[in-house]
Protein backbone atom coordinates (compact mmCIF):
# COMPACT_ATOMS: atom_id res chain seq x y z
CA UNK A 1 0.00 0.00 0.00
CA UNK A 2 1.49 3.44 -0.91
CA UNK A 3 1.43 6.28 1.57
CA UNK A 4 -1.27 8.28 -0.56
CA UNK A 5 -4.23 5.69 0.39
CA UNK A 6 -5.89 7.84 2.94
CA UNK A 7 -9.58 9.21 3.92
CA UNK A 8 -10.95 11.44 1.65
CA UNK A 9 -10.17 9.58 -1.75
CA UNK A 10 -13.27 10.01 -3.42
CA UNK A 11 -14.07 8.27 -6.66
CA UNK A 12 -17.29 8.26 -9.45
CA UNK A 13 -18.49 5.55 -11.11
CA UNK A 14 -20.99 6.03 -14.06
CA UNK A 15 -22.52 3.03 -15.79
CA UNK A 16 -25.48 2.26 -17.88
CA UNK A 17 -27.99 -0.56 -16.57
CA UNK A 18 -28.10 -3.33 -19.03
CA UNK A 19 -31.20 -5.82 -19.18
CA UNK A 20 -28.09 -8.23 -18.12
CA UNK A 21 -27.77 -7.07 -14.64
CA UNK A 22 -31.70 -7.47 -13.91
CA UNK A 23 -32.91 -9.82 -10.67
CA UNK A 24 -34.11 -11.97 -13.62
CA UNK A 25 -30.43 -12.63 -14.70
CA UNK A 26 -29.23 -12.71 -11.25
CA UNK A 27 -29.79 -16.53 -11.53
CA UNK A 28 -30.92 -17.79 -14.49
CA UNK A 29 -31.57 -21.19 -12.55
CA UNK A 30 -34.04 -20.09 -9.85
CA UNK A 31 -37.12 -19.53 -11.33
CA UNK A 32 -38.47 -17.06 -8.42
CA UNK A 33 -35.81 -14.46 -9.92
CA UNK A 34 -36.44 -15.11 -13.47
CA UNK A 35 -40.18 -14.85 -13.42
CA UNK A 36 -39.87 -10.66 -11.23
CA UNK A 37 -39.35 -7.24 -12.32
CA UNK A 38 -36.33 -6.33 -14.89
CA UNK A 39 -35.44 -3.94 -12.71
CA UNK A 40 -31.55 -3.58 -11.30
CA UNK A 41 -30.46 -6.31 -8.99
CA UNK A 42 -29.32 -6.01 -5.67
CA UNK A 43 -26.70 -8.51 -5.93
CA UNK A 44 -25.45 -6.32 -8.93
CA UNK A 45 -25.66 -3.15 -7.58
CA UNK A 46 -23.49 -4.33 -4.73
CA UNK A 47 -20.92 -5.41 -7.48
CA UNK A 48 -20.91 -1.85 -8.63
CA UNK A 49 -20.37 -0.66 -5.08
CA UNK A 50 -17.62 -2.76 -5.31
CA UNK A 51 -15.71 -1.86 -8.38
CA UNK A 52 -16.50 1.84 -7.62
CA UNK A 53 -14.31 1.30 -4.48
CA UNK A 54 -12.18 -0.84 -6.17
CA UNK A 55 -11.16 1.90 -9.05
CA UNK A 56 -10.93 4.54 -6.15
CA UNK A 57 -8.06 3.18 -4.40
CA UNK A 58 -6.16 1.04 -7.19
CA UNK A 59 -4.28 3.91 -7.84
CA UNK A 60 -2.92 3.67 -3.97
CA UNK A 61 -2.01 -0.28 -4.50
CA UNK A 62 1.05 -1.60 -5.65
CA UNK A 63 -1.67 -3.01 -8.30
CA UNK A 64 -2.19 -6.05 -9.24
CA UNK A 65 0.28 -7.81 -6.74
CA UNK A 66 -2.01 -5.73 -3.94
CA UNK A 67 -6.05 -6.04 -4.57
CA UNK A 68 -8.43 -5.70 -2.15
CA UNK A 69 -11.35 -7.96 -0.90
CA UNK A 70 -14.91 -6.67 0.08
CA UNK A 71 -15.53 -7.78 3.80
CA UNK A 72 -18.33 -6.01 5.06
CA UNK A 73 -21.48 -4.59 3.30
CA UNK A 74 -24.22 -2.67 4.85
CA UNK A 75 -25.82 -0.27 2.19
CA UNK A 76 -30.07 0.23 1.49
CA UNK A 77 -31.45 -0.05 -2.02
CA UNK A 78 -34.14 2.64 -2.07
CA UNK A 79 -35.50 2.86 -5.56
CA UNK A 80 -35.98 0.64 -8.86
CA UNK A 81 -33.66 1.18 -11.71
CA UNK A 82 -35.18 -0.08 -15.04
CA UNK A 83 -32.65 -1.30 -18.12
CA UNK A 84 -30.86 1.73 -20.06
CA UNK A 85 -30.50 4.69 -17.33
CA UNK A 86 -27.47 5.37 -15.69
CA UNK A 87 -26.03 5.14 -11.96
CA UNK A 88 -23.50 7.06 -10.61
CA UNK A 89 -22.10 5.19 -8.01
CA UNK A 90 -20.34 7.97 -5.51
CA UNK A 91 -17.73 6.11 -2.89
CA UNK A 92 -14.92 8.05 -0.21
CA UNK A 93 -12.60 6.30 1.77
CA UNK A 94 -13.27 7.18 5.31
CA UNK A 95 -10.91 4.90 7.51
CA UNK A 96 -7.69 2.93 6.59
CA UNK A 97 -6.66 1.13 9.72
CA UNK A 98 -4.12 -0.78 8.61
CA UNK A 99 -5.18 -3.09 5.50
CA UNK A 100 -8.79 -2.06 6.05
CA UNK A 101 -10.35 0.47 4.27
CA UNK A 102 -13.98 1.87 4.54
CA UNK A 103 -16.01 3.62 2.46
CA UNK A 104 -19.40 5.88 2.26
CA UNK A 105 -20.80 4.74 -0.73
CA UNK A 106 -23.88 6.05 -2.56
CA UNK A 107 -25.68 5.84 -5.82
CA UNK A 108 -27.84 7.38 -7.91
CA UNK A 109 -29.97 6.60 -11.17
CA UNK A 110 -30.51 9.98 -12.39
CA UNK A 111 -34.32 10.09 -11.24
CA UNK A 112 -33.86 8.71 -7.75
CA UNK A 113 -31.11 8.06 -4.75
CA UNK A 114 -31.08 4.54 -5.08
CA UNK A 115 -28.45 3.47 -2.59
CA UNK A 116 -26.24 5.04 0.33
CA UNK A 117 -24.26 2.49 2.98
CA UNK A 118 -21.34 1.85 4.09
CA UNK A 119 -18.73 -0.72 2.91
CA UNK A 120 -15.38 -2.54 4.03
CA UNK A 121 -12.18 -4.01 1.19
CA UNK A 122 -9.55 -5.41 3.43
CA UNK A 123 -6.23 -5.16 1.28
CA UNK A 124 -4.10 -8.47 0.11
CA UNK A 125 -0.98 -9.68 -1.21
CA UNK A 126 -2.59 -11.53 -4.28
CA UNK A 127 0.15 -14.18 -4.50
CA UNK A 128 -0.18 -14.80 -0.53
CA UNK A 129 -4.29 -15.01 -1.03
CA UNK A 130 -4.22 -17.24 -3.63
CA UNK A 131 -1.70 -19.89 -1.84
CA UNK A 132 -3.78 -19.66 1.07
CA UNK A 133 -6.96 -20.72 -0.81
CA UNK A 134 -5.07 -22.76 -2.93
CA UNK A 135 -4.26 -24.81 0.61
CA UNK A 136 -7.75 -24.76 1.96
CA UNK A 137 -9.20 -26.13 -1.64
CA UNK A 138 -6.88 -28.99 -1.33
CA UNK A 139 -8.62 -30.01 1.97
Amino acid sequence: MKESLRPGIRYEHRFTVPATKTVPALYPEAEEFVVMPEVLATGFLVGLLEWACIKAINPHLDWPQEQSLGTHIDVSHEAATPPGLTITATVEVIAVEGRRVVFAVEAHDGVDLISRGRHERFVIDKARFEAKVGAKGAM
